[in-house]
This record gives C-alpha cells, sequence and structure tokens, in this order.
C-alpha cells in the first residue's frame, strides 16, 4: 500500500488549480466544485457500505461509486472540439440510464 503524508507541488498557492488536461482555473470554478461534492458523495456512499446492507443494494451502490469515478474523471478533463471518441473517459448514457433504471 502507497502512503503519501506529505505532497508538494512546488507551485504555491496562488488560489488556483490545474484539471486533468493541465490547464488552470480558479479554486471556485464550478468544475472543481463539482467534482469536489462527487468526490464527497463518493465518500458518503463508501461509508454507507460499511454497513449491513441488503446484497442487492450493496451491489447498486458499488456500481455507483464506479459511476461516480467516471463522473470525477469526466468532470476534470473540460471537452475540446475535435475530442477523438474514446481518447478521454467520459461518462456515458448507458451509465446515467442504468441509475435512473435503478431509481425507479
Amino acid at each position: 500500500m502507497v502512503r503519501l503524508s506529505r505532497i508538494y507541488t512546488r507551485t504555491g498557492d496562488e488560489g488556483t488549480t490545474r484539471l486533468g488536461d493541465n490547464s488552470e482555473v480558479v479554486k471556485t470554478d464550478v468544475r472543481v466544485e463539482a467534482y469536489g461534492c462527487v468526490d464527497e458523495l463518493n465518500a458518503v456512499l463508501g461509508l454507507v457500505l460499511t454497513c449491513d446492507l441488503r446484497p442487492e443494494h450493496e451491489k447498486i451502490l458499488v456500481l455507483v461509486q464506479n459511476d461516480l469515478f467516471d463522473l470525477g474523471a469526466d468532470l476534470c478533463r473540460p471537452q475540446v472540439e475535435q475530442e477523438e471518441p474514446g481518447a478521454v473517459l467520459r461518462l456515458l448514457a448507458e451509465q446515467v440510464g442504468r441509475l435512473e433504471a435503478e431509481i425507479d
């Protein structure tokens, strides 16, 4: 297991952060807020998964967690005009459809 106790980027903190494509945005950017919320939800689901759940509920929540990781990856990479399909991890309509079906 890797333990990261100290991480230094040596870029200072000017109130900005870099996205997955290395572009720089302010830390209050809506995209950064969105994937922060996705990460928090994923953490809460991880906590819920430590509870005594029905197997079918556990299976669904594990899938949702995986989809949330994909969503976070999608959010951190702004889409470009000429993006080749499959070149960057993007949330798929099938993933959204599966979640909607489970909700129904």
